[in-house]
């Protein structure tokens, strides 16, 4: 019998991902902004976004809707906990979309607009940081509510996992310049890229050896038999990930190091399944005990089973019409 529990814990999972993968790029691009001059270069890394970016934030909506209907218990507890960096997420992702619109229709305050749609890159993305760490530090429940404080969420853990998305973003942000645009900002992006890149195999070492400690399963699901034989293999292949992307940044394809780097995503991610499986909130309540009833979640995987599909099809076709490299003046 298919347990629907674990079926909507890996949809969940998978529009989280699926939106690290397609938003995270953009947001990079974003927190990387204020380095490329005014004029031709910020037009030419605006323009290889333009297509896509509104539709890569498709995904964070049916994570958190999701996470509402099949997993109400999680929903109710995780809001509370972390009002203040959900909400400063909101409102970097609005100040960025309405920034995104703006900087072309009133150029006489391109600069402001200019301004914000980085910050609000940066905000959204630290605030998304944020959010993982407190939760992988634990959140503080009695019962069946938050019984924490409102500066629970703040923690040095929490500020470098935030510090960490931000480089990670950057170096996905970089990487897709290098495979969508050309000239001086296509040599600049490869230049911030060898700087990003040691700098998230830093990020993801720290944030490795500091998660086992944060709480005793974690450290039994790593270093306790079986889950050690999954976890040994993670610094083998991150660190064997890392080297391929270094040496594409250098002399690969262009695309190359945006699909490499997003294996070192992809990595990071296994692992933080490693640490919480099968929690939905770490520690503290697992998938079983959040879930909605049954017959709620089959109502819901038929309209995911519908919509799912869809949003993967025109996602595919969005990007394939605008593949290729991009200008100042778009994509050709």
């Amino acid at each position: 019998m298919i347990d629907l529990t674990i079926v909507w814990a890996g949809i969940i999972a998978f529009a989280v991902a699926a939106y690290v993968v397609m938003d995270g790029f953009d947001l990079g691009i974003g927190i990387l902004f204020p380095r490329f001059r005014v004029g031709a270069e910020r037009d030419m890394a605006m323009n290889s976004i333009a297509p896509v970016w509104d539709g890569n934030e498709t995904w964070l909506v049916m994570g958190g809707g999701g996470l509402l209907a099949a997993f109400p218990l999680a929903y109710a507890i995780v809001l509370p906990a972390l009002y203040a960096p959900l909400i400063a997420m909101l409102l970097g992702l609005v100040f960025r979309g309405v920034a995104f619109e703006f900087r072309w229709r009133d150029p006489a305050h391109r600069r402001f607009w200019d301004f914000a749609f980085s910050a609000g890159s940066i905000v959204a993305t630290l605030a998304q940081g944020i959010v993982l760490g407190a939760l992988l530090q634990g959140i503080t429940v009695e019962g069946r509510a938050y019984a924490g404080g409102w500066w629970e969420w703040l923690s040095p853990f929490s500020i470098a996992t935030g510090v960490s998305l931000v480089i990670g973003y950057a170096l996905l942000g970089a990487c897709w310049l290098i495979w969508k645009t050309h000239g001086a900002l296509h040599d600049q992006a490869r230049a911030m890229a060898r700087f990003l890149l040691p700098a998230l195999l830093v990020a993801i070492a720290v944030i490795s050896a500091w998660t086992p400690f944060l709480e005793g399963r974690y450290y039994q699901r790593w270093f306790e038999w079986p889950g050690v034989l999954a976890s040994a293999q993670m610094p083998l292949l991150v660190a064997l990930t890392g080297f391929l992307a270094w040496r594409a940044i250098g002399k690969g394809r262009d695309w190359s190091p945006f699909v490499l780097t997003l294996l070192l995503f992809g990595l990071s991610m296994i692992g933080l399944a490693i640490s919480i499986w099968p929690d939905v909130i770490p520690g503290r309540i697992s998938i079983w005990e959040a879930a909605a009833p049954e017959r709620s979640q089959v109502f819901m995987l038929i309209g995911a089973g519908i919509m799912v599909p869809i949003i993967l099809a025109y996602t595919i076709w969005a990007y394939w019409v605008f593949r290729g490299k991009v200008d100042e003046t778009g994509y050709h």
